[in-house]
C-alpha cells in the first residue's frame, strides 16, 4: 500500500509541477495495452477525484503484428469495460516496411490522438512515457548528433495538448505498481525485436552504461532533459523575437533574410535557421548539425548564390535571401501564354497576382493627368499598340528597353539590377504586343509604347492580389 502510495504523490506532483491538467476536463488517456499504459489508466483513475477529471481509453490498432494486435485491441476493451470508461478504438495501417515501421507507427499514432483533441472528445491526451523512456530518446538522439534542442527529450507538456503524467517514474516502479495490485497487461513482442534501434538502446546499451559507468544513468539523463527542454523553453520566445524581419513565410516556403542572420551570435543564427526548417519541413527527421552549418555559412558568404540539400528540403539563397522549401513542393516554372483581351484581368497559372488591363481616355482637361500616366510604370498608349495583345511568362534571352533606359536590355540582366531572386522568376509576366515586348513586371512599359502628355486614350497595367 506503501509503495502505491508513494508513486500516486508522485504522479501528482508531477502533474501538478507542469500544468497537466485543469479541473473538470476530458482526458484521454491512451492505452497500449502494454505495462507503462496499464500503470498510467489505473493511476489516473485513482488521482481523477483530486482534478474532477473524466477519463476516456483511446487505442490505435496498427495491425502490425496479426492476431497479437487484435488481441491487445480486444484486452483495452475489456479493461475500459471492467473500469467502465467509454473506448475509442481507431484503425491505421502505417506500412510495412521495416526501416521506417516504428516511425509511421509513431506518427500514426499522434494523428489519431490529435484528432481526438481536435475534435472535442477529449481536452488532453496522457501518454504513457516513463523516465525509463526518457532516457532512451535522449541517448538515441545524442547518439544520431542531436544538438540541445533534441536533447529535451520527450516533453512532459506538448502544445497540441498531449501530456505524461509518468515522465518521472521508472520502468521498474511501473511493474512494481501493476504487481502489487495484481493488475494484467499485453506484452508486445516487437519490443524485443533489435531490428529497431530503441530496442537495441533498451537491452543492450543501457544496461552496459548502467553496470560499467554510471548505476543512475537514467536518471542522469533525465536530468540533462529537464535542462535541455527548459533551455529550449526560454529559446522558444526569444527566437519568436528574432524571427521578426529575419524570417518569412510565403508560397509554402520559409524565408531568412542572410544579412541579418549573418549579424546574430552563432548561437541565435543556428536555432533560427533550425526553427526554418521546422517550418518548411514540419519537423527536422533527418536534419542534423552538418545542415545547419552549411545554411549558415551560405548565409554569411559574399557570395550571393547557392544551394545545399537537406533530407527533405532544398536551401538556396539568392541575393539576400535564403528560401527553404520542401523538394516535393517546389514549383517547377511552367511557361504559359494567354490572350490578353482589353479591358480585362489575366490571372497567370501558378501566380499569386493578377494583371489588370484598363484603357482610360484623357480628358480635354484634367489638371494632375501626369499623375496618372506616371504612377506605377504601367501607362502605354493606346494607339501604338498592335493587336492582339498576349500576356506570357518571360523566356531566357527576353529584352526590351524600358521607359527611361538607355537602350534595350536583357530581362535577366534586369533582375540582376534589381536583386529579384531566382524562385520569384518563375512565370515572370510580359505582355507582348505584335513582334516585342511592350511591358514586364516592375520594369514597366517599353520606351517605344510609353504613354506621355500627348496620349489620348492610356492603357493602365496594373498587379492585383491572388483571388
Amino acid at each position: 500500500m506503501a509503495l502505491v502510495t508513494d508513486l500516486l504523490t508522485r504522479i501528482a506532483g508531477t502533474v501538478d509541477r507542469y500544468g497537466m491538467v485543469r479541473p473538470g476536463q476530458q482526458v484521454g488517456v491512451a492505452v497500449s495495452g502494454g505495462a507503462d499504459s496499464v500503470c498510467l489508466l489505473h493511476c489516473l483513475l485513482l488521482l481523477a477525484p483530486r482534478w474532477d477529471l473524466r477519463l476516456h481509453v483511446l487505442h490505435l490498432d496498427h495491425h502490425l503484428r496479426g492476431e497479437e494486435s487484435r488481441q491487445d485491441a480486444e484486452f483495452v476493451r475489456r479493461v475500459a469495460a471492467e473500469l467502465g470508461l467509454p473506448v475509442t478504438v481507431g484503425q491505421a495501417d502505417p506500412g510495412s516496411s521495416a526501416e521506417n515501421l516504428e516511425q509511421a507507427a509513431r506518427q500514426a499514432r499522434l494523428a489519431f490522438f490529435r484528432e481526438a483533441v481536435a475534435a472535442g472528445t477529449v481536452d488532453r491526451v496522457a501518454l504513457g512515457h516513463t523516465r525509463s523512456d526518457q532516457a532512451e530518446t535522449v541517448l538515441f538522439r545524442f547518439l544520431r548528433g542531436s544538438g540541445s534542442a533534441g536533447l529535451a527529450g520527450i516533453r512532459p507538456v506538448t502544445r497540441d495538448g498531449l501530456i505524461r503524467p509518468l515522465i518521472e517514474i521508472d520502468r521498474a516502479d511501473v511493474e512494481q505498481f501493476l504487481r502489487a495490485r495484481s493488475l494484467p497487461w499485453r506484452e508486445d513482442s516487437s519490443n524485443a525485436s533489435e531490428r529497431f534501434a530503441r530496442n537495441r538502446i533498451r537491452h543492450r546499451l543501457m544496461p552496459l552504461l548502467v553496470r560499467e559507468w554510471n548505476p543512475a544513468m537514467a536518471r542522469t539523463l533525465a536530468h540533462t532533459a529537464d535542462w535541455a527542454e527548459a533551455e529550449e523553453s526560454y529559446w522558444e520566445e526569444e527566437l519568436d523575437r528574432l524571427s521578426a524581419g529575419r524570417l518569412l513565410e510565403r508560397d509554402g516556403a520559409v524565408l531568412l533574410h542572410a544579412p541579418s542572420l549573418a549579424t546574430l551570435p552563432k548561437a541565435a543564427a543556428r536555432r533560427l535557421i533550425r526553427r526554418a526548417m521546422e517550418r518548411a519541413k514540419g519537423d527536422l527527421r533527418g536534419v542534423d548539425f552538418d545542415h545547419v552549418e552549411q545554411v549558415l555559412h551560405m548565409a554569411a558568404g559574399e557570395q550571393g548564390h547557392g544551394h545545399v540539400a537537406i533530407p527533405g528540403l532544398e536551401a538556396v539563397r539568392s541575393f539576400e535571401w535564403l528560401r527553404l522549401a520542401r523538394r516535393s513542393g517546389a514549383r517547377p516554372a511552367v511557361p504559359y501564354c494567354m490572350p490578353a483581351v482589353v479591358p480585362g484581368t489575366i490571372w497567370p497559372p501558378g501566380s499569386a497576382l493578377a494583371i489588370s488591363l484598363e484603357l482610360i481616355e484623357k480628358p480635354e482637361t484634367f489638371e494632375g493627368w501626369e499623375s496618372v500616366y506616371n504612377s506605377g510604370m504601367g501607362c502605354l498608349d493606346w494607339r501604338h499598340l498592335s493587336s492582339p495583345l498576349e500576356l506570357r511568362s518571360w523566356k531566357p534571352g527576353d529584352r526590351y528597353q524600358p521607359s527611361g533606359s538607355s537602350g534595350i536590355e536583357k530581362i535577366k540582366t534586369l533582375f540582376q539590377r534589381a536583386r529579384i531572386p531566382v524562385w520569384e522568376r518563375r512565370g515572370w509576366p510580359v505582355l507582348w504586343g505584335g513582334e516585342a515586348i511592350v511591358w514586364a513586371r516592375r520594369f514597366g512599359p517599353s520606351a517605344l509604347v510609353a504613354a506621355d502628355s500627348s496620349s489620348s486614350i492610356i492603357l493602365r497595367v496594373r498587379e492585383l492580389e491572388a483571388r
